[in-house]
């Protein structure tokens, strides 16, 4: 049974500019960072697990074309398919669609490409692929590389985004370059739904003492300061590593574990925050609702 957070079908939202939702998508959730390193892409996967997880239909579109690693997290491999030599099929893992050019090139092979090689990758990712069957997706989340560069511009201008997410972790550097990840949505018109702090706190696993190893209060203070909300604060954990490196992140191996209950928890602020902005103009498409 699907619950509220993802009632049947989930409401397509505004997008920034003149741009419209995509047909086989409602809401496209950006996930960004000023800097490599926070633990972008494990709160990225993590997240769409949760929301699947309370009943909503979710893809994960890998937007990092020089550092793909959302096939090794969800342990994917092998190629998708391709019913007409055009389009894509998205492969699934643990209840949720993926695509990522990691899925079409050898592991070890390097993207030696200019910038609008680039995004035009990435479009095409996102426009050939067959998202969400005859039912669409409600979510899908895009996993953004670091930075402010190439990708996250084309991202702006041409792909309808109901809101972006910036991870950062505590330490005051990491927030410097959050802040800039945040400003750059808000220059764009892309609507930032909030803020999460990765690596908040680790909890000894031996002595359950609390330690704050990157700082404490960084991201509270930055959602003050810039008036977003802070959707919430993710534990330095090693099983969450462990999980990911696996192919089977926390949230679909271990959905008891505090970590996996705090992605949940995040996931939840992440649709009641989505749910205050305005509805799009106009329904996706007739078949879809």
């Amino acid at each position: 049974m699907r619950s509220d957070i993802g009632a049947s079908p989930a409401a397509a939202h505004a997008v920034q500019g003149s741009l419209k939702p995509l047909p086989r998508v409602r809401n496209i959730i950006a996930i960004g960072s000023g800097k490599g390193g926070v633990g972008k892409s494990t709160t990225a996967v993590n997240l769409a697990l949760a929301l699947a997880a309370d009943g909503a239909r979710v893809g994960v579109l890998d937007a990092d074309v020089y550092g793909p690693s959302v096939p090794m997290m969800l342990g994917l491999s092998g190629r998708p398919d391709s019913p007409d030599g055009k389009s894509i099929v998205p492969m699934r893992a643990h209840g949720i669609e993926a695509m990522s050019i990691g899925l079409l090139v050898e592991q070890d092979t390097p993207m030696i490409w200019r910038g609008p090689m680039a995004t035009s990758a990435l479009t095409q990712l996102l426009n050939e692929t067959l998202w969400g069957g005859d039912d669409g997706l409600d979510y899908l989340i895009v996993d953004l590389p670091p930075g402010t560069g190439d990708i996250q511009l084309t991202l702006a201008q041409k792909i309808p985004v109901a809101g972006a997410i910036i991870v950062t972790t505590p330490q005051d550097v990491a927030t410097l370059d959050a802040r800039k990840a945040l400003k750059m949505f808000q220059k764009v018109d892309v609507a930032v739904l909030g803020l999460i702090e990765n690596m908040a706190q680790h909890v000894c696993s031996n002595c359950g003492h609390v330690e704050h190893l990157f700082g404490q209060g960084g991201g509270e203070r930055m959602a003050e300061q810039y008036g977003v909300p802070l959707l919430g604060s993710l534990p330095l954990e090693a099983g969450i590593r462990e999980q990911g490196d696996a192919g089977t992140p926390v949230v679909a191996a271990q959905p008891d574990s505090a970590a996996a209950q705090a992605y949940r928890e995040t996931a939840r602020r992440l649709v009641e925050e989505l749910a205050k902005r305005p509805r799009a103009s106009m329904p996706i498409s007739a078949s879809l609702l």
